[in-house]
């Protein structure tokens, strides 16, 4: 686009970088990569895609992308919107058909929030297509605000931490997952996919509720924000900068094993002699 504003051509170039800086900094995409971006038809990973895109057409390396959307069957899904964008755009893509929706309300009772079984089925479904084409890399829509969201839903919730890292290895070893938004926020994310006009398809077609306890630590990260502008971005410095002896877990860092060092010289002089 030609003709974008100052502040519009600030965030482009801004989103590019930080997401350019991602893939390098975790090797996400390598040469000669075949990367599925799966897509939602949400504001992120139509972000995704687009960035991805620009990164192909610059990057020193060969690597190939396709679109995979997965058609869950929900009642009232627009399943014209995604195929006609991708062609207007020339770029591959598959439609994956797999009636999860059906099994979704079959297992979760009714007025309960279905998004955690939704989310494992789609992505167990995606990891299989993933394997049958081919492809090396998953590329998913994740930002930075989900992955502190996600640290903190973990630790007040499931007494763990841990967060969405930007590169995972799936269990069974067969399929890389990539988060090239991994440094970007979600702001900017929501501000760029309106400045696009990207064919937004809501995710509340199935009726379920709002995940709460995501709702909830996504509010309070934006409320802290708000008091002291900065502090997210400094939390997910943090994840970045772990310093093992000064948690807890014994897993990662062999307490047992501190003693004194006898040879260490003494913290204190002796004043007396001076």
């Amino acid at each position: 686009m030609g003709n974008l504003s100052v502040n519009q051509n600030k965030l482009q170039k801004r989103l590019r970088r930080l997401a350019g800086e991602a893939v390098t900094d975790f090797n996400m995409i390598e040469d000669g990569d075949k990367v599925m971006v799966c897509l939602s038809g949400g504001k992120d990973s139509y972000t995704m895609l687009d960035v991805l895109l620009y990164l192909q057409k610059v990057a020193p390396i060969r690597f190939e992308i396709v679109a995979v959307n997965m058609d869950q069957k929900q009642p009232g899904f627009p399943e014209q919107v995604l195929p006609e964008y991708l062609k207007s755009i020339g770029v591959e893509y598959h439609i994956v058909e797999k009636d999860t929706y059906s099994v979704v309300k079959e297992k979760i009772p009714e007025g309960k929030t279905t998004c955690s079984l939704c989310s494992r089925l789609r992505r167990g479904t995606l990891y299989t297509f993933a394997d049958e084409i081919g492809a090396t890399k998953m590329a998913l829509g994740h930002h930075r605000d989900d992955i502190l969201e996600t640290f903190f839903l973990n630790m007040f919730y499931g007494g763990t931490l841990k967060a969405m890292p930007p590169k995972l290895l799936s269990d069974d070893g067969r399929n890389v997952v990539i988060r090239p938004l991994a440094y970007c926020s979600e702001a900017d994310i929501e501000a760029y996919s309106t400045m696009k006009a990207f064919p937004i398809i809501p995710c509340n077609l199935c009726g379920s509720q709002e995940n709460l306890q995501r709702q909830v630590v996504k509010e309070m990260l934006q409320e802290w924000e708000r008091k002291s502008p900065g502090r997210v971005e400094i939390m997910f410095r943090a994840l970045q900068n772990v310093v093992p002896s000064q948690l807890a877990d014994r897993n990662l860092f062999d307490f047992k094993s501190l003693r004194i060092d006898d040879a260490a010289k003494p913290r204190f002089l002796d004043v007396m002699s001076l």
